[in-house]
């Protein structure tokens, strides 16, 4: 199965330029006007204001580009993971809703709270936690990004998290947060290999994840549908790591890290001789190429959000929070 992601590779290539740049900021000190390189110094991510703005800003896009079932709405406002899934989403809605989304109920977000990094480099990001209109009493978990200061806060990471769940982070005395680097040895699983390690446990199982309704829950619902009768479903896993599917994680106050991660999944169904594959649903048929006689292969982008402990600390077990998945494309043949 061809592994050339199309689109993701496209925009991860378009974004890695812009994070590469080289920025400057100036600030005055007592002793005159000095330069101070953003590249290098250590500074907040953003201030509280300007993360509440880029919350507003998405929200506003975001109801907009639903209500119209236009991605060109929101285009600005995500990227990665969450504009994956949020294109394919609106594409489909058009598909079946020309004229646009008729049960659109605009998204509401209140009792925001943000969590921001203080670090060296772009990309800066930082977290933002509201309640919602939608998705019952969940919380609403956001990564927003961007790569240089003359570029628009875009969402990269949604995620659903259950109340309460959301640990308490690790702050400095300003209140800015700790980033913790995707290659770090003080975590039972780095950020970087955690994407890699999530998706040999779905095809393989273990005992690094604890269970739950993204662990455990969805392997045995996977292992039930592999085989039914006139029908069988193959799936195949992989990890999305770089560029803006690159893994982003914060320390906790108790010494492990929340982290955000992203990862890639195919799910090929195939109909014995003489039946048929069901029926898939309109939203599947119109981001569907080809005509569907024996089989269906559906493209899925999913964006995760785990808690890792710190290595040696109890148990080692990675507990994934929340997971948010997204039909990006589907082939019949």
């Amino acid at each position: 199965m061809s592994r050339d992601h199309g689109p993701l590779r496209l925009r991860r290539l378009d974004r890695t330029a812009l994070i590469t740049a080289s920025l400057t900021a100036l600030s005055l000190t007592a002793s005159g006007c000095v330069v101070v390189h953003g590249e290098r110094e250590v500074l907040p991510a953003a201030t509280e204001a300007e993360a509440a703005e880029a919350l507003r800003q998405f929200t506003s896009a975001y109801n907009a580009a639903d209500k119209a079932y236009d991605s060109s709405l929101d285009a600005g406002h995500v990227t990665g993971a969450l504009a994956d899934i949020d294109e394919a989403r609106l594409k489909a809605g058009a598909a079946d809703n020309p004229d646009g989304n008729p049960a659109h109920t605009p998204l509401k977000l209140s009792d925001a709270t943000y969590t921001i990094p203080k670090k060296a480099g772009w990309p800066r990001w930082f977290v933002a936690d509201a309640a919602g209109n939608k998705g019952g009493s969940s919380r609403w978990l956001f990564v927003f990004t961007r790569g240089g200061l003359d570029e628009t806060w875009q969402a990269a990471y949604l995620t659903l998290v259950a109340p309460g769940k959301v640990p308490a982070f690790k702050k400095d005395a300003d209140g800015w947060a700790e980033p913790v680097p995707a290659d770090s040895a003080a975590l039972a699983v780095a950020p970087k290999d955690l994407g890699r390690d999530y998706t040999t446990y779905l095809k393989n199982g273990g005992d690094g994840f604890a269970t739950g309704t993204h662990t455990s829950v969805w392997r045995a619902l996977r292992e039930k549908n592999e085989s039914r009768p006139g029908l069988a479903t193959q799936y195949i896993d992989e990890p999305l790591t770089t560029g803006d599917y690159a893994p982003l994680a914060l320390r906790t106050a108790d010494g492990g890290a929340l982290v955000f991660f992203t990862t890639h999944h195919y799910e090929k169904q195939t109909a014995a001789p003489g039946t048929s594959v069901p029926d898939p649903g309109e939203d599947v048929l119109a981001l569907t190429t080809g005509e569907i006689k024996q089989s269906l292969t559906m493209e899925f982008v999913s964006n995760e959000v785990a808690l890792t402990p710190a290595k040696g600390a109890g148990d080692q077990r990675v507990t994934v929070l929340g997971r948010i998945q997204g039909l990006t494309s589907a082939q019949g043949s």
